[in-house]
C-alpha cells in the first residue's frame, strides 16, 4: 500500500517537498482558486506554485488570504494575488476576475474550492441554514465558473476543477445540507480516526494527496479528460459507516442562520 506524501495540518507550507511530477508542469500558468486561503485550497495553491504556476487565492476574509499569499510566495518563489471574494455575489466575482486579469493578463485554471458547512441534524436545520450552504457550495461554484467563462475561457479556453465531497453519493448523518451541496465532510477527526479501519486503505488521506489529484486534472496530462469525477478518499465512500448514534451528541443543536 502506497504511503501518503508528507503534510502539515495547519495552513502552512510544507517544510520540504518531493516532486512526483515535472517541476515546471504548470510553468507560467495562472490558477484562480476560491477558498485558497486555508485547508485544501491552500495546499492546492502551494502544490500548483511548486510546479511553476502563479495563483490568485480568493476568500471572504482578505486578512486570511493576504497572510496565506505571503506564505505561499515565500515558500515557492511564485506570484500569489490575494483577493476578497464572496462566491454568492456575482458582481464581486466579476471585480475579482477583472483584477486578476489585469494583474496576470490571463487565467488558465479555475479551482472551485470555496465551501460552507456545519454539523446539524435535519430536524433542527432551518431553511436559511440549508440555503446558505447551497448558495456557497453549489451556486457559488456555478457563479465563479460562469463569470470566468464569460470573461476569459470562452475565447481562450481553460480548465475547471471542482473540489467536492462524497456526501452526495450516499446519505450522512448531520449532513443533509452539505450532502445536497456536495460539500466537505464535517465529522470530528477523533471520530474519523476511530472508524478509519473500515475504509479499504485503512488510513486517512491528507491535503497534499488531494492537491496532487487536482494537479493532474489541471495539467496537460489530463488533456483528454473532461466531465469526469475523480474520487480521492481511499475508498471510504464505499464502506464508511453512517453512525446514527452520533446524533445523540447533537440532539439539542439548532441551526437558525
Amino acid at each position: 500500500m502506497a504511503q501518503p506524501p508528507p503534510d502539515v495540518r495547519e495552513d502552512d507550507c510544507l517544510p520540504e517537498y518531493r516532486h512526483f511530477f515535472c517541476p515546471d508542469l504548470l510553468r507560467d500558468k495562472v490558477a484562480f482558486i476560491t477558498g485558497g486561503g486555508s485547508g485544501i485550497g491552500f495546499r492546492i495553491a502551494e502544490i500548483f506554485m511548486r510546479h511553476g504556476c502563479h495563483t490568485v487565492i480568493a476568500s471572504r476574509s482578505l486578512p486570511r488570504v493576504s497572510m496565506a499569499a505571503r506564505k505561499l510566495a515565500a515558500a515557492t518563489g511564485q506570484m500569489c494575488l490575494p483577493l476578497s471574494l464572496d462566491v454568492r455575489a456575482p458582481l464581486a466575482i466579476m471585480a475579482a476576475v477583472e483584477q486578476a486579469l489585469k494583474e496576470f493578463g490571463k487565467i488558465d485554471i479555475l479551482i472551485n474550492c470555496a465551501a460552507g458547512n456545519f454539523l446539524c441534524p435535519a430536524s433542527a436545520l432551518s431553511s436559511n441554514a440549508f440555503k446558505t450552504v447551497m448558495d456557497i457550495d453549489t451556486l457559488g461554484t456555478f457563479n465563479v465558473s460562469r463569470v470566468l467563462y464569460e470573461k476569459f475561457f470562452h475565447d481562450h479556453g481553460g480548465v475547471i476543477v471542482n473540489i467536492t465531497a462524497t456526501l452526495g453519493t450516499r446519505g450522512q448523518v448531520l449532513q443533509v445540507h452539505a450532502g445536497s451541496a456536495k460539500a466537505a465532510v464535517g465529522s470530528p477527526q477523533a471520530s474519523m480516526r476511530a472508524k478509519v479501519l473500515s475504509s479499504p486503505l485503512q488510513r486517512l488521506g491528507n491535503k497534499t494527496e488531494i492537491a496532487h489529484s487536482a494537479l493532474f486534472l489541471a495539467s496537460p496530462l489530463a488533456s483528454y479528460v473532461t466531465g469526469a469525477l475523480l474520487v480521492v478518499d481511499g475508498g471510504a465512500w464505499l464502506t464508511f459507516p453512517n453512525d446514527i448514534q452520533s446524533l445523540a451528541d447533537f440532539s439539542s443543536f439548532s441551526a437558525k442562520l
